[in-house]
């Protein structure tokens, strides 16, 4: 891939010698969550929540103005204690609905399990990126999955997803550490662990409001 490829997200990735570990994990369009739960004890940080500026090209994605709003998400994804993830998620302010609802009540739950846990949820096309230090997620990646030290990586793999619901949508960039391959040597996913259930569907249920529930208001009359 050229300097100039690697600076874009891409519809595909050719097959290299330095992607090939991460391709199964890049391409999967199934649940992130199911993926890393049937490889061991799944665990989510919420280390942000609130409202602020997406990256320039977030903002290009999802039609938002330059300098326009929008609720942030960013949480850190562990397997058997370990992070191996680090996902950002963007959901515009307007218009509001469900998706304004059931994010404010998350806290430290998987979104993964919202997203793929009611049929109404469409997702979009999938990107990839090999993303560097040049990209305004690198370094908050590299802190949340603590690989900013002496030794951290020159570059990560990054997939982003749009996922639809209604007249809704919310954009999800899932940031992959090293250490994920690790755990590969557990075996493929098992498809029973990709089937939606009802009880595990945060949407149904009513956990406490945070600083999002809020201020749903104070977004809505802001921008």
């Amino acid at each position: 891939m050229s300097v100039a490829d690697s600076q874009q997200w891409r519809s595909r990735v050719l097959r290299t010698a330095d992607n090939l570990s991460f391709l199964p994990w890049l391409r999967d369009r199934g649940s992130l969550t199911a993926r890393i739960q049937a490889r061991g004890r799944f665990a989510v940080q919420l280390l942000r929540q609130d409202l602020g500026r997406p990256t320039g090209d977030e903002a290009v994605a999802l039609g938002l103005e330059r300098g326009a709003h929008a609720w942030i998400r960013e949480v850190a994804l562990s397997c058997d204690d370990r992070i191996v993830v680090f996902a950002h998620t963007v959901l515009p302010c307007r218009p509001r609905g469900p998706l304004t609802r059931w994010l404010a009540r998350l806290g430290n739950r998987s979104l993964g399990a919202l997203l793929f846990a009611d049929a109404g949820f469409v997702r979009g096309p999938m990107n990839v990126k090999r993303i560097d230090r040049r990209d305004e997620l690198f370094a908050p990646a590299l802190a949340a999955m603590h690989l900013d030290g002496q030794d951290a990586p020159d570059t990560l793999w990054a997939r982003r997803s749009h996922f639809g619901f209604g007249a809704q949508s919310v954009l999800v960039t899932e940031v992959f550490s090293p250490t994920l391959l690790e755990f590969d040597a557990a075996g493929p996913v098992s498809a029973a662990s990709t089937v939606r259930s009802a009880a595990a569907d945060p949407c149904r249920s009513e956990p406490p409001h945070n600083a999002i529930a809020g201020k749903e208001n104070q977004c809505a009359s802001r921008f």
